[in-house]
């Protein structure tokens, strides 16, 4: 019995190693700072607990509808129309067990072999693996630091073949946190729709968390057109430091909801009852509570990204969004560290900080843009100051 053709067509998440590799290293007692992980630091709101444990109470532990509840649907529609402009009905939603199995239904029950999905580099780790797992092709087009890690409408068109399903937009992005304003959206969108059979999977998990008076922008919004072939993607993970309840969602055309119905009742079936509970109490309720959060991630962005363009050989853009920065770092590369092992690659640099100054980030490889790496900003002030330093003395004892 060997694993099957699916399987082997993807890698575990390298995100996710970090992750365990950091809280092996915590347990064994060593002092190291995991700047590696994708979630929030602050905790669940209070309110949306208090939905939880209230619908405990209510009895609200049977199945549910296979794809989100009647209130939860309406809460997500309610949402679009108040954040975005967006016009959906129920029978165009989807919820599912988080963001990243809403994109793994939608992409698995679309696809075919020899489909093409576009996917700007650095991407989320998952979208190229998720595109292979169906049996697509992945299409990598550069969006370096040059361009603020943003896809140019001129690379776009030149990435579409007959063959191309899908383009995926993540905005604000994760590795980068780099952000499209509406007229950079605009643009990419009529390239899109000179195109006829793509479709846009937009990923807005991070609509919520922008800095310096970023103005959210999601595609179909900006390009009406587009509706029909857009699936808006969103979760409550990140805005309302939920990513342990694992609800994720998205609104588009309902054949595709159907679709992504169909395979999840017989994956998964519905999302836990009760964290679509919390998740209607975290859409409906007082959303002023992330300014606040904002503020804090604002300021823990201008300390990472002072402390890391202060040292050779190191660049970091400022992001519109997310708690991520993406520093790359092609003046250290084929340095030396103290052991004598060479730095090659970004692996090989992110392998001497968890060694010698004792701090995760994950390469840029994983991401698909090196030399680079991702550090996560989603910790105290005080540990990300501490991290910073150790990042810099080690890099100034590189020769």
């Amino acid at each position: 019995m060997h694993q099957s053709a699916a399987l082997a067509r993807i890698s575990p998440s390298p995100t996710l190693a970090i992750t365990t590799r950091v809280m092996e290293l915590k347990r064994a007692g060593v002092d190291v700072i995991g700047l590696g992980a994708g979630e929030p630091d602050f905790d669940t709101p209070d309110f949306v607990k208090d939905a939880a444990i209230q619908a405990i109470r209510d009895g609200k532990t049977k199945y549910t509808n296979v794809d989100g509840t009647p209130e939860l649907k309406a809460a997500i529609v309610a949402k679009f129309a108040r954040d975005n402009q967006l016009t959906y009905t129920p029978d165009q939603v989807s919820v599912n067990v988080g963001g990243k199995h809403t994109l793994f239904n939608a992409i698995v029950a679309s696809v075919n072999p020899g489909d093409e999905v576009v996917i700007p580099a650095p991407y989320w780790v998952s979208y190229p693996d998720v595109v292979q797992f169906a049996g697509a092709t992945p299409v990598f087009v550069a969006a370096g630091p040059e361009q603020g890690y943003k896809l140019t409408p001129e690379a776009l068109d030149a990435a579409i073949t007959p063959r191309t399903k899908w383009v995926i937009l993540n905005s604000p992005s994760n590795p980068t946190g780099a952000g499209y304003t509406a007229t950079e959206l605009k643009a990419l969108g009529e390239v899109i729709l000179r195109h006829r059979q793509v479709w846009v999977l937009a990923d807005d998990m991070y609509e919520h968390i922008v800095y310096d008076g970023f103005a959210f922008a999601t595609i179909a919004q900006v390009v009406p057109e587009l509706y029909s072939r857009t699936l808006t993607v969103n979760g409550c993970s990140k805005a309302y430091a939920m990513t342990g309840w694992r609800i994720g969602y998205a609104a588009g055309a309902p054949w595709l909801i159907k679709a992504m119905a169909k395979l999840q009742s017989q994956s998964t079936s519905n999302p836990c009852s009760i964290a679509q509970a919390a998740a209607t109490a975290a859409l409906n309720g007082d959303q002023s509570f992330l300014a606040e959060r904002n503020a804090a991630f604002q300021l823990r962005r201008d300390l990472v990204v002072s402390m890391l363009n202060a040292i050779p050989g190191m660049h970091c853009p400022t992001p519109e969004g997310a708690f991520y920065v993406y520093p790359s770092f092609p003046g250290l590369i084929g340095k030396t560290a103290p052991n004598g092992r060479v730095i090659d690659t970004d692996e090989a640099f992110v392998g001497y900080l968890l060694d010698d100054a004792k701090v995760a980030a994950v390469q840029g490889a994983a991401f698909g843009l090196s030399p680079a790496m991702r550090i996560s900003y989603a910790t105290s002030d005080a540990l990300l100051r501490e991290a910073c330093a150790r990042i810099q003395d080690a890099c100034h004892n590189l020769r």
